[in-house]
């Protein structure tokens, strides 16, 4: 892990040497931000977040990367779903009126397979249904889509980060190609990415969050990404948060989250950001491109 100097100075020697460099060396030093739009627990505006049918609603965007959030049942399953209770995006209190607060955690998978997971957004969506986490992947492997993988509340979960590594090793998914260029693992929880990065040090990982900058480098140690929210960050910050090399040795990347609206998205991207996490990927990906940001369909 190291710490650049600061952005000011570095940016000063790069316009300097760029006068230096051949001619195509220096129009690509000067190529606009390449900025990925990844879509928030699927295309969560057109379909219902979590679902089997956002991933494929960002799939009939045109949008490669995509972000979910991995639970436990109670009887040791690991499913997809956002909130820790089922109440908000199922019918969880009609099926099972007697169990608040509905925690996913005393539920079965059995159980939580019988709730309607899609008519609270849409009739067209009746009957959708909470995806195993071993299904969500097999929909992403279909669409060749490459995934922003959350561990949700993982301190609710003991041992999911060795569950999780393996439900992706048997899926093909901790091949050198995947690891390499379509997966990442983020959370909330340092301690989570922490035991994440001891068990598979290859598996790039972010922390969810906007840390100090003078606490940067003990994400250093086991981050490749800082992704806050966008209302906390600013051009300085990206810039601190680019100077300082992450856990396998490349500058820190940043996603920010969740920006929704083209003049928003315009704007993070011109701060430098990495990523941007959007329940409205296409609306993002159309106002960066119209804004002359060049959008990268891959991983970095």
């Amino acid at each position: 892990m190291h710490i650049r100097p600061v952005a000011a100075l570095a940016g000063a020697l790069l316009g300097m040497s760029a006068l230096f460099l051949p001619t195509s060396a220096a129009q690509a030093a000067d190529q606009p931000q390449r900025t990925i739009t990844i879509a928030h627990r699927g295309a969560s505006t057109y379909a219902p977040e979590n679902t089997l049918a956002a991933v494929d609603a960002a799939d009939d965007l045109g949008i490669k990367w995509v972000e979910n959030d991995v639970q436990r049942t109670k009887d040791g399953e690991l499913i997809i779903m956002h909130d820790t209770t089922l109440n908000r995006t199922t019918d969880v209190e009609q099926l099972f009126p007697g169990r608040a607060p509905w925690k996913i955690s005393d539920f079965t998978l059995e159980e939580i397979k019988r709730l309607d997971a899609g008519s609270w957004f849409g009739a067209e969506f009746a009957d959708e249904r909470v995806p195993t986490l071993k299904e969500y992947m097999k929909r992403v492997s279909r669409n060749r889509q490459s995934l922003l993988m959350e561990l949700k509340a993982p301190e609710l979960y003991p041992g999911i980060e060795h569950q999780t590594l393996r439900q992706l090793r048997r899926q093909g998914w901790l091949n050198h190609h995947h690891v390499k260029h379509r997966l990442i693992i983020q959370s909330f929880n340092a301690t989570s990415m922490q035991t994440l990065h001891k068990l598979r040090p290859d598996v790039k990982t972010g922390f969810l969050g906007t840390p100090s900058v003078a606490d940067l480098p003990k994400y250093a140690e086991f981050a490749d990404q800082i992704n806050p929210s966008h209302k906390t960050i600013d051009e300085a910050y990206v810039a601190a948060v680019h100077a300082v090399d992450g856990a396998h040795g490349k500058p820190f990347e940043v996603f920010t989250w969740t920006v929704n609206d083209a003049p928003t998205a315009v704007k993070v991207a011109r701060m430098g950001v990495d990523g941007i996490i959007t329940n409205s990927p296409d609306v993002v990906r159309d106002a960066l491109e119209d804004a002359g940001h060049e959008i990268m369909a891959g991983s970095r």
